[in-house]
This record gives structure tokens, sequence and C-alpha cells, in this order.
């Protein structure tokens, strides 16, 4: 086994102080006064979003042993973002064979171009369903995996990208490729965009 990062999911009490940014925490009868109060939220650019995710790190985690240290952290579930021989992984589905884990593979290269958006939601998914401890890793444990533990915090916690980063950084440290962040800023934008829809029919709602 070569490089991996462990990414716990998180306690309900846990995720509901990390509320977003954006001023979700507002309840609808408070109404548009409230609202209006609160700064607008915008996806940051790409070297704004770089200089968020690079200030105020976490010190470099290295990554854990081989032999299989999932079973000594209780691990039940894996999603391996660099299977295949080309990433020179060696955590296929084979390799939890005698292990109680639920394994989820993804054939993922850590490159500029690479679509790793087109796994967000399936990962996000099998991420959110995962019972008890999750280990997500792909080679380093900084780019692929983060990038995906990333997108599912906005996904189903409604974090902004900003609100995300900040939250992973604080416990490890995590470089995401430019082609990544590029796809993260996307998902951003269209969450948002999503979300104000929901918004402003509640609003029509209640007026």
């Amino acid at each position: 086994m070569t490089a991996t990062a462990t990414y716990q999911r998180f306690s309900n009490s846990e995720m509901a102080s990390n509320k977003s940014k954006s001023g979700r925490s507002t309840t609808a009868w408070q109404g548009a006064e409230a609202s209006a109060q609160k700064e607008e939220y915008f996806t940051p650019g790409g070297y704004e979003l770089e200089k968020i995710l690079n200030r105020g790190s976490a010190v470099y985690t290295p990554p854990l042993a081989s032999g299989k240290q999932e079973k000594k952290m209780g691990v039940t579930h894996v999603l391996n973002a660099a299977e295949g021989t080309r990433n020179s992984v060696n955590t296929g589905a084979d390799y939890y064979d005698d292990m109680a884990v639920v394994y989820f593979g993804l054939v993922a290269v850590d490159v500029v171009g690479f679509d790793l958006s087109q796994y967000f939601y399936s990962a996000a998914k099998f991420i959110h369903e995962a019972l008890h401890t999750l280990l997500v890793h792909c080679v380093m444990g900084r780019s692929r995996s983060a990038t995906l533990f990333l997108a599912y915090l906005m996904i189903y916690h409604n974090m902004t990208v900003v609100d995300a980063v900040d939250h992973v950084k604080q416990r490890r440290r995590i470089i995401p490729n430019w082609g990544f962040l590029k796809q993260l800023r996307q998902l951003d934008e269209s969450l948002q965009e999503k979300r104000k829809g929901s918004s402003d029919r509640e609003g029509n709602d209640y007026s």
C-alpha cells in the first residue's frame, strides 16, 4: 500500500458548527431584511482560491505506513481515488478480501486535464452513506482524495468551496491541482445557483 489520507465523517454537532459563510444559517422567517445584511457570496477566482488554500494550512501529514493499517484504525469503508496499475497503488478490491470493508474504486489521474468532476456525486454519495470510519485515499493523499472530500462537503453539507477548504485544511495539508480547483469552483457556482433558486421559491411561499 502506498500513501493514503484519512477523512472521517463528522458528527452532526461538528458539522453544525461549520455553517456556510454564504449566510444560510438565516431562517426563512427572518425575511429579506436579515438576508440583505449578509454579505453576498461569490465563488472565488482560481488564484484567490489557491491563496485561501495555502493560507494557514496544517503542516504536511505524512502517509500511512504499509501493512493493513485500516484494520487497526477500524476502517469500514474505503474510497480509492487512484485505482488501477497506472497509479501504482496496490489497494484494489482484492486487497480487502479478508476484511469487512465496503470498497469503492475510481480510476483517476492527478493531472490538470483530468475530469474528476464526473465522480463528484457518486463519490459524495458513497462517503455520505458510509456508516462508520471511512478511508479516502489516492497516492499522496493531497489532490484527488482531497478534491472528492471537498466536493462531498459542498454537496451534502451545504458548504461553499471556501467553507470546505477552510474546514479540511485545518486538519490536513491538501493540494488539489489547478484543474481540480477549477472543477470545484464550477461545482460551487452550480450549487449556489440551485440553492439561490430554492431560496427564492421559499421566499415567494412566505410572501
